[in-house]
């Protein structure tokens, strides 16, 4: 019988451990898991960030278990370009991961014995290599590259040298689309993290760990400009938000066909994609920089009239990471001062459906706080409230 690998599982397949749970006849009759979430306080962007993250993970196990001989993915969050500041601010203090996370993180990886760590965002600056990306918003990056050995880096928004795209189905009975198509090195890894930071979404509620997943989708495909039949042979310009967000579009007839085409509210549509991309290419550990950040929306591009920006500088002081992404989700909205058992129409999701209600649907976790261990910091020392971003709108 011949044997497969967990790259090729996941890649063919898209099962996971949880996986299973969106068959009807299952989702009623067990509930969604519940893991640990560590939450650590961290004032500044300084050593410290690595000796919090380094207790946070001892939380979660250790990291050695986790990481140990290990091909490591981190899907940075990275929305956007180096231009989009809000008053002026580094993009890392606002709406971007810090590169000090990053490198701490790195660090830590490399220690605990990870065999490749792999840094990967499908950034919007053309063919230009992620180092480069991360250059023009003035990171050192080569103290990333240098914080571990076998450090590598990959503009995940086109090919980029491989042959074809990774195809991962979602198991079940999905609504929105059968599958997604991304760069391979979302498949060639052996433990997949998702990098985000603590933030509101103007469509989505807010975007933490899972949300960040969805910034993995090449626009070669998923762009309104990409071709009819096959993807775009390189990165091209533009978004996911025709296609995905609004649904103007279906993707290349190459790509996993999309299911609901008949919607094209983006607050219904993305609260539905999310868990379904997660779904089908699970996050194993969520690693979430509420150090700095704003609220107001995922970036600084949203405005109340000429001039004026709905955004506000935040500075929470917050590390929070967990192994299941819909509980470290459903943790990071309390600390943010919502409900994460809330839906449609109650903060912070006013204007949009609940992606945690959905996630917690599928069977990937459970958004309950009551069955969600928290280590560290409790959530009431923690909780630092965020505006919505219809309460951040003007009356």
């Amino acid at each position: 019988m011949m044997k497969q690998t967990r790259r090729e599982f996941l890649g063919t397949t898209g099962l996971a451990a949880g996986a299973l749970l969106t068959a009807p006849s299952l989702l009623s009759a067990r509930p969604a898991p519940a893991s640990r979430v560590a939450i650590g306080m961290c004032p500044e962007y300084n050593r410290q960030v690595e000796a919090t993250l380094a207790t946070i993970f001892d939380q979660l196990g250790g990291l050695q278990k986790l990481v140990g001989g290990k091909t490591v993915a981190i899907k940075l969050n990275m929305t956007g370009t180096p231009r989009m500041r809000f008053q002026n601010m580094p993009v890392e203090m606002t709406h971007w991961v810090h590169p000090v996370v990053v490198a701490a993180t790195v660090s830590l990886m490399g220690r605990a014995g990870a065999r490749r760590i792999r840094l990967l965002e499908s950034h919007p600056d053309g063919t230009a290599s992620l180092q480069e990306f991360m250059a023009s918003a003035g990171w050192d990056v080569n103290a990333i590259a240098n914080a571990a050995q076998h450090v590598e880096f990959e503009n995940t928004n086109y090919l980029s040298g491989h042959k074809a795209y990774a195809r991962f189905m979602v198991p079940g009975h999905p609504l929105m689309y059968a599958g997604y198509e991304t760069n391979p090195s979302y498949r060639d890894n052996d433990l997949m993290v998702s990098m985000a930071k603590l933030k509101d979404h103007r469509i989505a509620g807010v975007t933490l760990s899972m949300k960040n997943m969805f910034g993995g989708l090449p626009t070669t495909i998923y762009g309104m400009d990409a071709p009819a039949d096959e993807p775009a042979p390189t990165a091209i310009a533009g978004n996911r938000a025709g296609m995905v967000h609004n649904g103007r579009r279906v993707p290349p007839k190459s790509a996993p066909a999309a299911i609901d085409m008949t919607s094209h509210d983006p607050h219904y549509r993305m609260p539905h994609v999310v868990p379904e991309l997660v779904l089908a290419r699970p996050v194993e550990l969520a690693i979430i920089d509420g150090i700095h950040t704003m609220d107001g929306g995922e970036r600084p591009s949203m405005r109340s009239g000429p001039g004026q920006t709905i955004n506000h500088a935040l500075h929470p002081g917050v590390l929070i990471a967990g192994l299941n992404p819909v509980n470290t989700d459903a943790v990071a909205v309390a600390v943010m001062g919502f409900n994460p058992m809330a839906s449609r129409g109650e903060p912070p999701f006013e204007l949009c459906d609940s992606m945690l209600e959905y996630a917690e649907k599928l069977g990937i976790g459970t958004r309950d706080l009551s069955r969600i261990e928290v280590a560290g910091t409790p959530i009431a020392r923690a909780r630092y409230p965020f505006k919505s971003v219809k309460q951040c709108m003007p009356t």
